[in-house]
Parts: C-alpha cells; sequence; structure tokens
C-alpha cells in the first residue's frame, strides 16, 4: 500500500532535485478536458468541517478527498457541498494515516492544532494549519521541532503579512515594511493596534459564567471533541461556534484575532527572529474558565519597539505606527513630506513564496510558516497568559520562557488530559 501511494508525494519532493525540472503538464496535451494528470493537483484531508473547514474544499491546485470530524452533522453538511463520495473519518488519526492524503488540512479549536500538526508531521504529511498555530507556546516549540525534524512544509492561514490590504491601512504589509526599511520614520518604533486605527478586537468572543450542564448531541462525540483539554461538562456555549470564549480550547478575541493582527507586525518590523522582552497587561480579573476583555496589553522588544494592543479606543487621532523621525496613520497615511515619491525611490522587500502548492513542489519554505509563525503565535500566548495571570511579565526570548515566574511557565507547557501528550 505505501508504495503504490508514496510514489507521487515522493516525486514531487524528489524532482526539483533531479535531472530535469518539475513542471505542470497542461490537461489539453495529455488527452483533453476530462484527463487529471497527477502533477496538476494535490490531495488534501480536511480535519474539522465546520464553516471553516467547508471554506477550504475549493482551494485551486488542490482535491479533497478526505474529510474529518467529530460532528456527523458536519461530515453529512460536507459530503453534500462535495457531491459525495470522499473518504469519512472519524478520528483524525486515521485520516493523517490515509496514503491518498497529501496534505493535511486543520481547521479544529485552537486545542488540538498542535497535536494534529505534530502527528501529520511525523506522519510525512505537509500541513496547513488555521490561526492560531496553537494554543500554548509549548505545543508551538513541538511543532516546530518535529517539522525541522520532518521535513515538512507547513503553511499557517493567516495571509496579510503577503496578500491582501492590511485591514485600516488599506495597503498590503509589503508597502508598510518597505516603508520601514527606509527609516524615514526612525527607530524604535510603536505600533499601536487599535480600532482607531483599522482593527477589531472582536470582544464579543468571550465566555459565559456558570454554563448550564445540558445532554451531549447524539451527533457529536464530545469526548473526542474535548480530547486534550480538560473535562468539563457539557454546554452548548462551550463547542463549535463559541468555543473562543473558553481558556481550554482558545483565547477569546486575542486567540482570534491575534495572529492575523500581529503576524505582519513582526514581519515589518524585522522581528521573525525574537520575541518581547516583557509584555504588560491593563485588563479586569479574569475567570478561571472564561475568557474576558482587556484594556491594553503592551509589548516591549530589547530593543525598544513596541506593540500595543488598545482594548478601549479611547485616543481616535492615534497613529498605526510612530517613529522618532515620523507617523503613519489609517490608511496609509503620513506626517512625512512627499512621501510616496521617497518612497518609491527604495527597493521592494524581499521576495516570499505565498503558493502553497509551490512550497510543496519546491521543497522551499512557505511565506508564513512554522518558524515565523511560531514567533508571532508566541506574541499571541504571550499576551494571553498574561491577561490570564492579569500581571506583566518578563520574557527570556532565547529560552522562550518566563523570567522568574512559576505560574506563567506552566502556561508555557499545559498538561494534556490522558491520554492525549505531545
Amino acid at each position: 500500500m505505501k508504495e503504490k501511494n508514496s510514489s507521487r508525494r515522493d516525486f514531487l519532493k524528489k524532482s526539483v532535485t533531479g535531472a530535469a525540472a518539475f513542471t505542470i503538464v497542461p490537461r489539453f496535451v495529455l488527452g483533453g478536458q476530462g484527463y487529471l494528470a497527477p502533477s496538476d493537483h494535490l490531495t488534501k484531508g480536511i480535519i474539522g468541517v465546520g464553516s471553516m473547514g467547508r471554506g477550504h474544499f475549493g482551494y485551486a491546485g488542490t482535491k479533497t478527498v478526505a474529510i474529518c470530524d467529530v460532528d456527523t452533522r458536519h461530515l453529512a453538511i460536507a459530503q453534500q457541498a462535495l457531491g459525495g463520495g470522499v473518504k469519512e473519518h472519524h478520528d483524525f488519526r486515521d485520516l493523517i494515516k490515509n496514503p491518498e492524503v497529501d496534505i493535511v488540512h486543520i481547521a479544529t479549536p485552537p486545542h488540538w492544532h498542535g497535536l494534529m500538526s505534530l502527528e501529520a508531521a511525523r506522519a510525512g504529511k505537509d500541513i496547513w494549519c488555521e490561526k492560531p498555530m496553537t494554543r500554548t507556546i509549548g505545543e508551538g516549540k513541538k511543532v516546530k521541532e518535529a517539522i525541522a525534524q520532518h521535513g515538512n512544509m507547513f503553511r499557517l492561514n493567516t495571509w496579510f503579512r503577503f496578500s491582501d490590504n492590511f485591514y485600516g491601512m488599506n495597503v498590503p504589509v509589503k508597502k508598510i515594511k518597505k516603508l520601514v526599511d527606509t527609516g524615514m520614520l526612525g527607530w524604535p518604533l510603536k505600533v499601536t493596534i487599535s480600532k482607531h486605527t483599522g482593527f477589531d478586537w472582536k470582544f464579543y468572543w468571550v465566555g459565559k459564567e456558570n454554563l448550564p450542564v445540558e445532554p451531549v448531541p447524539a451527533e457529536l462525540d464530545y469526548e473526542l471533541w474535548l480530547g486534550p483539554a480538560p473535562f468539563k461538562p457539557y454546554s452548548t456555549h462551550r463547542v463549535h461556534t463559541t468555543f473562543r470564549g473558553y481558556w481550554d480550547y482558545d483565547g477569546g478575541g486575542l486567540g482570534d484575532m491575534g495572529q492575523h493582527y500581529l503576524d505582519p507586525v513582526q514581519y515589518f518590523l524585522g522581528k521573525d527572529g525574537e520575541s518581547p522582552v516583557s509584555v504588560e497587561v491593563d485588563a479586569p480579573q479574569q475567570h478561571s474558565d472564561a475568557v474576558g476583555t482587556w484594556r491594553r496589553i503592551t509589548y516591549t522588544y530589547a530593543d525598544g519597539c513596541q506593540i500595543i494592543l488598545d482594548g478601549e479606543g479611547k485616543d481616535e487621532g492615534m497613529a498605526y505606527i510612530e517613529g522618532p523621525k515620523g507617523k503613519l496613520y489609517k490608511g496609509f497615511v503620513s506626517d512625512i513630506p512627499d512621501m510616496e515619491r521617497k518612497l518609491s525611490q527604495f527597493p521592494e522587500p524581499a521576495p516570499q513564496i505565498t503558493d502553497f502548492l509551490e512550497s510543496v513542489r519546491t521543497r522551499e519554505k512557505f511565506a508564513l510558516n512554522e518558524e515565523n509563525g511560531y514567533r508571532s503565535c508566541t506574541l499571541v500566548n504571550m499576551g494571553l497568559i498574561a491577561l490570564r495571570l492579569n500581571r506583566s511579565l518578563k520574557f527570556d526570548s532565547t529560552k522562550d520562557e518566563f523570567i522568574n515566574d512559576d505560574a506563567a511557565n506552566r502556561l508555557v507547557y499545559q498538561p494534556m488530559r490522558g491520554p492525549w501528550s505531545m
């Protein structure tokens, strides 16, 4: 079985180093519109086919051959959307073992991202993972190490680093990076992420305290949905579309939107290889189960650069980026005279691979991968740990641990409920 199904994946991995370059042969050359050359598409299996997972059925150049979910209702809806005939799995490990699958797409709640990515890496699969990359810093480190060991291609599914206009800035992040790289704003820089600079922290993703205990629906395997998370009695608000409001599965608005907002900042500040040395928090006391809101979270790097997460949005006139020489506001408006003309005289940022299928075929890293994605996810998780403990923390960016704070470090590597472990 292995020989039959591994040949195409091995070919994809080896072809770029062989005597002949890999090429996609047009279908019409090989026999008309009905013929699909093996080199013309990659197969994928999607774990978690709720609304997020179903949104990725039609990714160009791929064919969905397997789906997995612990909710039979989700599976039925997915089969109907795909036209039927797709292999169904109840346990994600069976999908990962499926020899027909090239790419494992993980679209589950974040408390599963680390374990599933690790298992997929060990099985030799390439991985497309929804954000946040992992729910804890320790899980992210384990995934990064596994991918380095097994040579997988990894894509984290937040794309603003390399495509689309970046929320209220109305330009792609590449243009912001170009401005930062010119030095026209000076250094160090302060970046403020606020509703006044075009961002929405989605504070409706908060949990409810004292949830009622309800019967588990017949279509849901709640035990497997929980997986490594601590056991809590079932309640409708704890699962599916509202799971983000609970510490065990995600981290509220920061967990949901944090990597979308913070990864591009990490990129244009040139911080892909380091983490902040401190995180300060101003927030109400948090509940032990339900995630709440916050007023302000401030990250500071060793060189003085800061990222401020503004939950209150008090200052309507704030700049998105502020440096000693200039400011950049919402809409890519600056107080630097003749900025656009000056900017045109500088080189563009280095190119990136922005098509994951190109990464899979060439074995070159995707623009947002397990390494830089780990760093931006660490930003999210540092903030969540400070919020959960409701105190400011010092961080060792080399060891990736908090300094002289045992309680914070226990949240770096959080225990998993048996039999699950990393």
